[in-house]
């Protein structure tokens, strides 16, 4: 009888496996994956993808944290990185199972929140601005005045993406304060100007495209590619570059450490590193990808498109956002705990 079980067992460790390398399970931001992608990438391997969306960086290391998620790859941003690597809960990366690695562009190899790439490889990177329905204001839409101090034809018509990070350090940076700031004068000034702003917003909320290309809001604070597509559905939408400040993010795969499937995940990485395949990722979602070589092969609207190539008298206020201090942390939860009341 013992041994019957103990066949039984191992019969079903060995299912359990040859399922788990015939499956990769991503978890990543939504609506961020390309069907065509995925699709390819089963058609060359073998293995289907699995894709699992979070609406939050917050959201997703929480879910990691508590274990027993079954995911192997995860999608943070620059400033979340680190701490998925402190906490131990993603892989260092053998290069020598990456052939194409050397297709990162060269800005994005060697980066600060992942030195050398020894964790992640790039995903897709853009930044966060304001999107502005030309037809309905007509002034400069390059300020965050806009939604810090609502002009009266945006007054119950913007939105604000509900992501602490980005809206705390924009309203920061718009006082002249520095990314994770620590100064209290700063904080102060920014608080108030976020508490006494709230009124005239629409929402905090996400899915502007839809209601950027329906004319449901007329502005809003929100990433560029997605304001590509609105402006694809509806000619009048801009995308403004407040110059007191914006952040600039990339989101990088990572391999977790409790992955399943390792060498899938493996391959996978591999396969997004050819610039045809970056391709794919950038045309679903509209951002910029970080592989060179990948842009004769991105969509016509993409090239030169003001929402995903910078311009020069724009660069200068991009900041990246960092991984806070835990007192930085503290004063910005803080005053994100008091926002959203």
């Amino acid at each position: 009888m013992k041994t019957l079980l103990g066949t039984v067992a191992i019969l079903c460790a060995t299912t359990s496996f040859a399922a788990a390398e015939g499956v990769l399970q991503l978890y990543n931001w939504g609506d961020y994956t390309s069907a065509e992608l995925l699709k390819k990438f089963e058609a060359e391997t073998g293995i289907r993808v699995t894709v699992t969306d979070y609406d939050s960086n917050d959201t997703a290391l929480a879910k990691i944290r508590a274990g027993g998620h079954g995911f192997d790859l995860v999608v943070p941003s620059a400033n979340y990185l680190p701490i998925f690597v402190e906490e131990g809960l993603i892989q260092e990366l053998d290069h020598s199972r990456l052939a194409n690695i050397g297709n990162i562009a060269p800005e994005w190899q060697d980066v600060e929140w992942d030195p050398g790439r020894a964790h992640s490889v790039p995903w897709q990177w853009g930044s966060t601005g304001i999107m502005v329905n030309t037809s309905v204001y007509k002034g400069d839409i390059n300020t965050s005045a806009l939604w810090l101090d609502v002009p009266d034809e945006l007054k119950g018509k913007i939105n604000v993406t509900p992501e602490m990070n980005d809206i705390v350090n924009m309203a920061v940076w718009y006082f002249g304060g520095e990314t994770c700031s620590e100064d209290p004068e700063v904080l102060k000034k920014a608080r108030d100007a976020l508490i006494a702003a709230k009124p005239d917003w629409i929402s905090m909320d996400y899915g502007a495209t839809e209601k950027m290309s329906n004319n449901d809001w007329a502005a809003t604070v929100y990433w560029n590619g997605a304001a590509l597509r609105s402006r694809i559905n509806n000619p009048d939408v801009a995308f403004g570059y407040p110059r007191e400040g914006y952040p600039l993010f990339m989101d990088s795969v990572a391999i977790l450490s409790d992955a399943r499937n390792v060498d899938g995940a493996y391959k996978f990485l591999d396969f997004i590193m050819l610039p045809e395949n970056a391709a794919l990722i950038s045309a679903h979602a509209r951002y910029a990808n970080g592989i060179t070589g990948s842009e004769p092969f991105l969509p016509e609207e993409m090239r030169g498109a003001p929402e995903v190539e910078i311009a020069e008298e724009h660069k200068a206020a991009g900041h990246f956002l960092l991984t806070c201090s835990p007192k930085a942390q503290e004063y910005m939860t803080a005053i994100w705990t008091e926002l959203m009341k």
